[in-house]
């Protein structure tokens, strides 16, 4: 059994939370240009309400919301409901990125990153799955990474919550094909976003927010469920959990340079 994609997303109703910056941002552009009816949701209220401003009339809805606050989820998820009656994808690309290594880790900032990483799509897809589940239709799209894949260096909280969501994403496809509703996991490599910007090492295979997009929405529309780009990076590191460990580590200090 292969998952549906959506082969076109004029008129298809899409939330899409941590749309205020980075690849949120230029996916909810992105959706607006092909005609998608988007409701908007991030923590900048002033950003969100920028982007929908390049949409048509009636074509989007401008939610801000914390997804570490459960109310405000619900709240934000019931005005939906209310607008639109429901929504055919939930694209939830809300995270938080500190990087973290032995000399600086705090539990503090490892409970905040979990929170928003893990707890805040759980939180979300447990709020639009009840009503996908009685229709046998949506799509649930949540933006991991390929930090996710196996430990690096300065991922110390991140890298944890990345893995996850892939554990999440794949026992997800597992309940959810038979009901008709499709699951994507998407893994973006490195993109040039605010949270990027605070690394002080080189990034391989470096992509912009708008590249994301497209490869997030081309993955969406084919029905994939592992999404991951780019794929020269991406594909080396998915080689590398394969490998022994003494091999594995003696790469990532070699080759990997973070």
């Amino acid at each position: 059994m292969k998952q549906k994609g959506i082969p076109l997303f004029a008129g298809k109703r899409v939330w899409v939370i941590g749309a205020s910056s980075g690849i949120g941002q230029a996916c909810a552009n992105a959706l607006l240009n092909a005609g998608a009816k988007v409701a908007l949701s991030g923590r900048r209220e002033e950003r969100l309400s920028q982007i929908a401003f390049l949409g048509k009339l009636g074509q989007t809805l401008v939610l801000p919301l914390d997804v570490t606050n459960d109310a405000q989820l619900k709240e934000g998820y019931a005005s939906i409901l209310n607008a639109w009656g429901g929504i055919d994808l939930l694209l939830f690309v809300s995270g938080m990125y500190v990087p973290l290594r032995a000399d600086n880790f705090t539990i503090e900032l490892a409970e905040q990153t979990i929170d928003a990483n893990l707890l805040g799509p759980m939180r979300a897809v447990a709020l639009v799955m009840p009503e996908m589940l009685k229709a046998h239709d949506g799509h649930i799209a949540i933006v991991g990474s390929v930090a996710g894949y196996s430990g690096l260096p300065k991922a110390l909280a991140y890298g944890p919550s990345k893995a996850a969501i892939i554990n999440f994403c794949e026992t997800l496809y597992y309940d959810l094909l038979p009901q008709g509703i499709s699951v994507h996991m998407i893994s973006p490599g490195f993109v040039a976003t605010e949270a990027t910007a605070q690394n002080d090492f080189e990034m391989p295979a470096l992509i912009s927010a708008e590249e994301a997009a497209t490869e997030i929405l081309s993955g969406i529309q084919k029905g994939e469920f592992d999404i991951h780009f780019p794929k020269r990076f991406s594909r080396f590191l998915k080689f590398l959990r394969i490998l022994p460990y003494p091999l594995y580590f003696w790469i990532v200090r070699r080759f990997v340079k973070i």
